[in-house]
């Protein structure tokens, strides 16, 4: 399984309305932290691994695109952290979590 990238608000909008339909796990990366880098291996261990098929999974790069990251803030009422991990249903977010609580076994036991 692979996450795919986005880059535009016209993207997260999408992504915003699937929720309804599927889960949707967005990671904020920060491509200049090392605890982000930490969180995306641990990320792309948990996609390696069997992760939830029925959801889809997301990278916003945050200094990249700041304009999305702060979209994301306030569309689903949550304080910006770097790294963080959000499971976005049904419009909201649904659970979150950042810096080095983001490990392949948190994110099995949430979404699995």
């Amino acid at each position: 399984m692979k996450w795919n990238e986005i880059t535009t608000l016209e993207e997260w909008n999408d992504i915003v309305a699937k929720s309804t339909e599927r889960g949707q796990v967005i990671l904020k990366h920060s491509t200049t932290c090392p605890v982000s880098a930490n969180a995306l291996r641990e990320y792309e261990e948990y996609l390696k691994a069997s992760p939830n098929q029925d959801v889809d999974y997301t990278l916003v790069k945050v200094i990249e695109s700041r304009p999305i990251s702060n979209q994301i803030a306030e569309d689903l009422n949550v304080k910006h952290e770097s790294p963080q991990v959000i499971y976005v249903k049904d419009k909201e977010k649904y659970w979150a979590t950042s810096h080095w609580s983001i490990t392949k076994a948190h994110m099995t036991a949430v979404l699995d």
